[in-house]
């Protein structure tokens, strides 16, 4: 928890609050990643999300990614297996942590969580 929070950047505001892991602006709803050393922050990485896999590589759009443990699958027999090979993923910003969208031969499309991905 951070003890002195930053003022909001894009309209001054000193009174701002924590939720979660981000600082929100009650005034104009800006919400933001505090800088980690308290150092200048730049608009320029602010927009820019890292996607990690389950051992830490960073994921981008293309990707060749690898199934780390057996997945249920809704309305499927059997699920998807341990070590299947899902190619050209795509990032997004999906409900309850599923970030990937991707298409697997034999399901179709679907998401997939990051957390349970290795890169290929």
């Amino acid at each position: 928890m951070i003890e002195n929070l930053p003022p909001c950047p894009k309209c001054s505001c000193e009174y701002t609050y924590e939720m979660n892991a981000l600082v929100v602006c009650p005034e104009c709803g800006h919400e933001w990643v505090p800088a980690a050393d308290g150092g200048a922050e730049g608009d320029g990485g602010a927009g820019e999300r890292v996607v990690k896999d389950a051992v830490g590589n960073v994921l981008n759009d293309g990707d060749t990614v690898t199934v780390v443990k057996a997945l249920k699958v809704k309305g499927s027999p059997s699920g998807i297996k341990a070590g299947t090979k899902v190619r050209n993923i795509r990032l997004i910003d999906g409900v309850d942590g599923h970030d990937i969208d991707c298409r697997i031969e034999g399901f179709g499309a679907m998401q997939l969580k990051s957390s349970v991905v290795k890169k290929a």
